[in-house]
């Protein structure tokens, strides 16, 4: 493919830093292993219980659900290696997983659902809610803009072209609205807002700061919906203060602070502020 010839460019071969523990974002312990309860199940058990039921591998990552297998090979440099085994078979799942639960995401400005498959795996769902040659009304300020399923599939993309590896891997889905949202889903704010258009499509439009009303509302071609699902990412500590909100000074004080002072770490942030601008 041309990605592929793409990433044997020497600007695609320049060594990455040696992962260390202390870098990894998970330490995998060597004596946990994870199995389905049945093959008809939706549960897991745990390791005490499991015995019988483990499937036969080398180590307790190759029992692994391969959204696990992406989680521990996070680290402080990338969220998956340049050329990741895992790549396919993750974006695969992404698109073609059944659905076991879907539930609004909570905060944010427009309507995003968590779905969730049957090996405990999530990714969150952003639907379409407009064509792709749809332009933004030159007179919109840009937080009144709808969020762009397809954008996020692209930032996805053009972060691996740059070679940042710094998105959440993102797959394109068609979304059944009725068997894959509303009949499965346990957010009672969520399941009160579907109903059937005139057109006879079904559609909902759930509970969020914009554009979550019956004139906004999302509608599937009967109840087909086309989206991005994007892998989840571990939930992180709640996140400290904004500081250089308060601090005219904070900035300076940055680049004086380790680990900003010395090594890429500052240009790397600056590396996702030029892909944020391409994004738009």
């Amino acid at each position: 493919s041309k990605l592929v010839a793409l990433f044997e460019h020497p600007l695609y071969n320049i060594p990455v830093p040696e992962v260390t523990e202390k870098d990894k974002l998970f330490v995998v312990n060597p004596m946990e292993k994870f199995s389905l309860r049945s093959s008809g199940s939706d549960e897991w058990v745990s390791s005490s219980k499991a015995e019988t039921l483990l499937p036969t591998g080398k180590t307790a990552y190759d029992t692994y659900p391969t959204w696990l297998k992406f989680h521990v090979g996070i680290n402080r440099y990338e969220l998956y290696p340049r050329r990741d085994p895992l790549m396919p078979t993750l974006l695969r799942d992404l698109a073609t997983q059944r659905i076991v639960s879907s539930v609004q995401k909570s905060g944010g400005t427009q309507l995003k659902l968590i779905m969730t498959f049957p090996n405990y795996g999530q990714a969150l769902f952003k639907p379409m809610k407009q064509t792709r040659d749809q332009e933004t009304p030159i007179d919109f300020f840009y937080f009144s803009d709808f969020e762009r399923h397809n954008a996020e599939i692209a930032a996805f993309h053009l972060d691996r072209i740059l070679d940042f590896r710094r998105i959440p891997p993102v797959s394109g889905r068609l979304v059944n609205i009725t068997k894959e949202i509303r009949d499965i889903t346990t957010d009672k704010k969520l399941a009160k807002t579907f109903f059937i258009s005139p057109a006879g499509n079904v559609c909902f439009y759930g509970e969020c700061s914009y554009y979550c009303s019956t004139e906004h509302a999302l509608c599937g071609k009967p109840d087909q919906l086309e989206g991005s699902m994007a892998a989840l990412l571990p939930a992180p500590a709640p996140a400290p203060a904004c500081r250089w909100e308060l601090n005219p000074n904070y900035c300076a004080q940055v680049r004086e602070t380790p680990p900003y002072d010395r090594g890429h770490r500052l240009l790397d942030l600056i590396d996702m502020t030029v892909l944020d601008f391409l994004m738009g």
